[in-house]
Formats: C-alpha cells, sequence, structure tokens
C-alpha cells in the first residue's frame, strides 16, 4: 500500500489537521508517518501512526538554545503587517532552513510515496521536489492563499523570501514551490473563503476536525448545572503574562459576578481569584465542550472559529496578528459574529458584543449556514480521497511507464 508522508511544525494548530486525515488515510490500510522537530508528537498520533523525528547531532546547550528559540518566537507580542514580516524573517525562513537537511535524510531513508508538506514547512515541498517524490501541500491558514488578492504586494514579497531560500538550497528558478500544483487542501468551505479565482487544483474539503478527542479534565457537572448563557473566551497559547493580564482584566469587567456562565482558557495564577461565575482552566476540551456552549469569543485563530462555527455557534471574534485580521473578517463578511479591536476595546465594548450575538437569532442562524457549508465540503473522508487518489496516479504512471 502507499506511503504517506506530513511534515508539519511545531505548532498544534497546523498539526492537528493532518491528525484526522492521517487517520483516514490509516483506516484506507496506508502506511502514515509525521516528519518534525517535536518528538512528544507520537503521543497524538492515530493508532498506527509512525513519528520520524528529525534529528541532529547536538549538544545540550545547543538543544536548550533551540527550545528557548522555539518559546521565544511563539511568545513574541506583534501586531498587523509586521508580524508577518516578524513571521518570515525571523520565524519560518529561519525554521525551514534548520529542517530542511533532516527532511530530506528522511525522505531519502523512509521512501514515501507521497508527501504532504504544512504551507509554512514549504522545506518540505523542496526537499520532495529535489527528490522526485509527489507532494501535496495542506493549508491551514486560507488567509495565506486569500491573500494573493487581497494583499499582493505582501504576498509577492513572501514568495522572494521563499524563493530566495529555494536558491539557497540549490534549487533554480523563480517559482515558489511552496504549494502543490498536483494538490493543494485548503481546510475551510468556499463558502467561508470567499469569491476568489484560483487553479483547480485548490481544493476545499472543509475544516478537518474528526478523529481527535482530548482526555483533558474538566468540570463537567458544574457546566450541567448552569442556567445562564454560557460563553468560551480563548486568545491561543501565545503572548506573554502580561499581555493576558490585560485581555482578562477587561473580560474580568465584562463579566465578573455577571449573569453569564464564563469558560476561561488560561493560566489560572494569572489572577490570585477569579469571579465565582467564571470556570478557569490552562487547557479546557474544546471540541467536546462547544455543543454545551452558547457563543465563543477568541482573537480569531482559523481553527478555533473552524471548530466554532462547526458546532453552529456565534462569535466576537478580536484579532490581534498573523491571519486573525483575515479570519475576523470572514467571520463579519458571512453574518457570523461581531468583531472588536484589540488594541481599543473596553469591558462595555466586550460586554455589549457578547450581548449581542447571543440575543439576536441572525448571528446563529448565519453560523449554522457556515456549518451546512462545512459539512457539504466533506471534510476528513475528502481530503483523504483526494489525497488517495494522488497515489493511485502515481502507481498508474509507474505501470504505464515500467
Amino acid at each position: 500500500m502507499p506511503k504517506y508522508a506530513f511534515i508539519v511544525p511545531p505548532l498544534t494548530g497546523h498539526i492537528n489537521p493532518t491528525l484526522s486525515v492521517g487517520a483516514e488515510l490509516l483506516a484506507l490500510g496506508h502506511e502514515v508517518a509525521w516528519i518534525s522537530l517535536d518528538e512528544q508528537l507520537q503521543t497524538k498520533l492515530p493508532a498506527g501512526g509512525q513519528l520520524l523525528p528529525i534529528r541532529y547531532d547536538q549538544d545540550d546547550s545547543e538543544k536548550q538554545a533551540n527550545a528557548e528559540y522555539l518559546d521565544i518566537i511563539t511568545k513574541k507580542n506583534v501586531y498587523g503587517i509586521e508580524s508577518i514580516k516578524f513571521l518570515y524573517e525571523e520565524v519560518l525562513v529561519p525554521l525551514n532552513r534548520y529542517m530542511f537537511d533532516g527532511i530530506m535524510q528522511i525522505l531519502r531513508s523512509w521512501q514515501p510515496d507521497v508527501v504532504i508538506n504544512d504551507h509554512q514547512v514549504f522545506a518540505g515541498g523542496m526537499a520532495a521536489h529535489l527528490l522526485g517524490i509527489p507532494y501535496a501541500t495542506s493549508v491551514t491558514a486560507p488567509a495565506a492563499v486569500k491573500m494573493m488578492e487581497d494583499l499582493p504586494k505582501i504576498h509577492e514579497w513572501e514568495v522572494k523570501q521563499i524563493i530566495g531560500l529555494q536558491q539557497e538550497l540549490g534549487i533554480k528558478g523563480e517559482k515558489s514551490l511552496a504549494t502543490s500544483e498536483l494538490l493543494t487542501l485548503v481546510f475551510t468551505s468556499r463558502a467561508f473563503f470567499g469569491e476568489m479565482e484560483l487553479p483547480n487544483y485548490y481544493r476545499f474539503p472543509g475544516p478537518v476536525i474528526a478523529n481527535r478527542i482530548a482526555d483533558i479534565p474538566f468540570d463537567w457537572e458544574r457546566l450541567k448545572n448552569q442556567t445562564a448563557p454560557k460563553i468560551l473566551i480563548s486568545i491561543g497559547t501565545t503572548f506573554d503574562h502580561q499581555f493576558k493580564r490585560d485581555f482578562f482584566t477587561k473580560v474580568i469587567d465584562a463579566f465578573g459576578e455577571g449573569e453569564i456562565f464564563v469558560i476561561v482558557v488560561s493560566d489560572e495564577t494569572l489572577f490570585e481569584t477569579w469571579p465565582s461565575n467564571f470556570l478557569v482552566q490552562q487547557r479546557v476540551p474544546q471540541l467536546e465542550l462547544l455543543p454545551h456552549l452558547d457563543g465563543v469569543v477568541c482573537h480569531a485563530g482559523h481553527n478555533t472559529v473552524s471548530e466554532t462555527l462547526s458546532n453552529g455557534l456565534p462569535l466576537v471574534v478580536i484579532p490581534i496578528a498573523y491571519d486573525q485580521s483575515h479570519v475576523a473578517g470572514r467571520v463579519v463578511a458571512n453574518g457570523c459574529g461581531v468583531r472588536l479591536n484589540f488594541n481599543r476595546f473596553k469591558a462595555p465594548h466586550l460586554r455589549n458584543a457578547v450581548d449581542e450575538i447571543l440575543n439576536y437569532p441572525g448571528y446563529r442562524l448565519a453560523a449554522e449556514c457556515i456549518r451546512e457549508s462545512f459539512r457539504e465540503a466533506g471534510g476528513t473522508a475528502t481530503a483523504a480521497r483526494w489525497l488517495d487518489q494522488i497515489s493511485v496516479n502515481v502507481f498508474q504512471n509507474v505501470f504505464q511507464n515500467g
């Protein structure tokens, strides 16, 4: 049977969709592996999945320096266009340069029939190209595609950074290999993505969130006993301590001791005490939790928004950096929620926005329409079928030409 290799960055939001698709490929009887810097990823893989970790000969000080670097880049506070420049110059190009040799070594030894590179691990596409292995691309941030139309100058600059690395690694030419012309999977629906003319190798299977049940303790009894409206508030795992204190101070001012039950994703020690109507955990079983809620407040991270809309729930989106402004724009354009400005919103703005999404049924109806578009897109099974077709075509070509 065909062998598939997912190449992923050490970022949960980029890894999770591949776990769902990989589980489906395994169920079809294929061999599936993940190439990653994160050796802890093995604990998250579906049954039968293999981890092929990138390892280099390093002393302890070098390993510590790498760990500290990853910690710094995931917690640096940057905003707007500056965050895109930072993402490429300080994160993606150095990360891809660092991963490239390890990816090449693993692909040579494991010899997959198809590679699936994350759109931010463009070194995976480069390595597959050099070794003559067919590759597809997974796009967990659709804004990266929409940027071609919405922000063409910035997209042109991004492409130049990628081509510069390609040339450094010995790949001639002026064409980016970051996304595959065989198949590029964009993990949303066409309806949520919006209008844009694209080549037919861009496919939209919708969000892929199956086969990911988290074993995280949670006070389900307390949630069950709540008669008040219930909301989840999360701004992701990045950004520093003071940054989160400032944000959640406004949250407390908006909802503390009020009539809404608030589940907060944050470090419980951020404040000495939290309001009695708050349930605070650093990690929550989000997929299991969402069906029991009435709305979500978040930073417009694509995965959180997709999971929320998959449950037909309205949102208040407060984008901070990277692709979040684009995702927030799509939420508003589709009528699924209210957007606030991160730097300017006050507690009354947040309280009023939550009241609006909870009390005006149009937001919920719009969210349910997007949920239906996700269902119609096909999800995990459709994404796996498209990937399976690549290997079928490859074997047919080998048979016909062999």
